[in-house]
């Protein structure tokens, strides 16, 4: 990645994370089975974006949370407008993705790998496929090489056949 920044989040893009938190707690918000608490923190993390970042549209994601392309258009979007460096919204989207973890699990299904805590001197990981984000890391050190490939993020199931044919 590009970012200077992306160093302290695991190899991970700060919007990114925050646009998959975002995407996460949508859906989250979606199911019967969260809890109070992931709402509440959904609610904070929106109200931080939409207060801070007028020209943000989480829309675009709550729409659709399933949408690769949508997070990574969030993910732009925050960057221009200089969230990359706010540690509340940061730590939000931290808190967010950690209670999405704990009570509505199914929820972030649509990621396909996510760290936390990890402490690693090399890390590899590869041939990710996921309908949603490919990486998600929280709390985690790569002291040495850290190496992803083969990721294919946002990627949908192909139609069934015979609904291909139609």
């Amino acid at each position: 990645m590009a970012r200077s920044e992306c160093g302290r989040f695991g190899g991970v893009d700060p919007v990114a994370l925050v646009a998959a938190a975002v995407a996460a707690g949508a859906t989250a918000g979606l199911t019967d089975t969260a809890k109070q608490g992931v709402l509440d923190s959904y609610q904070s993390l929106r109200g931080l974006i939409t207060r801070r970042y007028r020209s943000v549209d989480v829309g675009v994601v709550e729409a659709r949370p399933e949408a690769g392309s949508r997070r990574v258009v969030l993910a732009e979007e925050l960057a221009r407008a200089g969230a990359a460096d706010d540690q509340e919204l940061l730590t939000a989207a931290h808190q967010l993705l950690q209670l999405i973890e704990e009570h509505s699990p199914q929820a972030a299904q649509a990621v396909g790998v996510t760290l936390t805590r990890v402490r690693a001197g090399e890390l590899k990981i590869t041939d990710i496929e996921s309908s949603g984000s490919g990486v998600i890391a929280t709390d985690t050190t790569v002291s040495g090489t850290l190496k992803i490939e083969g990721l294919r993020a946002g990627v949908q199931e192909p139609p069934h056949p015979s609904q291909a044919r139609r």
